[in-house]
């Protein structure tokens, strides 16, 4: 309705009342006033409930959708098993003895007291040096004979 009367001058709704006036007769026009304004008011009831039941559904289907929380959800689902390895890999690269540091484990030689239990660990503490297999030689090849080209 605001933005109807924006569009009329003074004049022009001078001109409106003067009309009603005469067509409609001063006894009629309070009734024709009480009429239009209840119509106007249901027609603003509607709206305001439409656009409530609209905001509702809308609320009601972001709230059915949440993707940001479904999206945080699978994020923090992925990175926890991702995270769990890394440090699984971390701990296991901090027990592990580098190559250019090994690790020197001490050998006790096995006295009479001692139970086969302890020499075996102390067999299973002695580093094994890598086995080396020898390469077979190579034996020269010998020349070509001018006589043997010949036939």
């Amino acid at each position: 309705m605001v933005l109807f009367l924006n569009d009329i001058g003074t004049g022009e709704v001078v001109l409106i009342l003067i009309f009603i006036l005469i067509f409609f007769g001063s006894k009629s026009i309070p009734g024709l006033a009480r009429t239009l304004g209840r119509t106007i008011r249901q027609i603003k009831d509607a709206s305001a409930d439409l656009q409530s039941e609209i905001k509702k559904s809308s609320n009601e289907l972001k709230g059915d959708l949440n993707l940001r929380e479904l999206i945080d959800d699978t994020k923090r689902d992925i990175q926890k098993p991702l995270d769990q390895y890394a440090a699984d890999i971390e701990d296991v690269m901090k027990r592990k003895p580098t190559h250019s540091q090994p690790q020197q484990r001490k050998i006790t030689p096995a006295t009479e007291g001692d139970s086969t239990e302890s020499n075996n660990e102390s067999l299973e503490s002695t580093p094994i040096p890598p086995v080396q297999t020898p390469q077979p030689e190579k034996s020269p090849v010998p020349p070509a004979s001018s006589s043997d080209k010949s036939e």
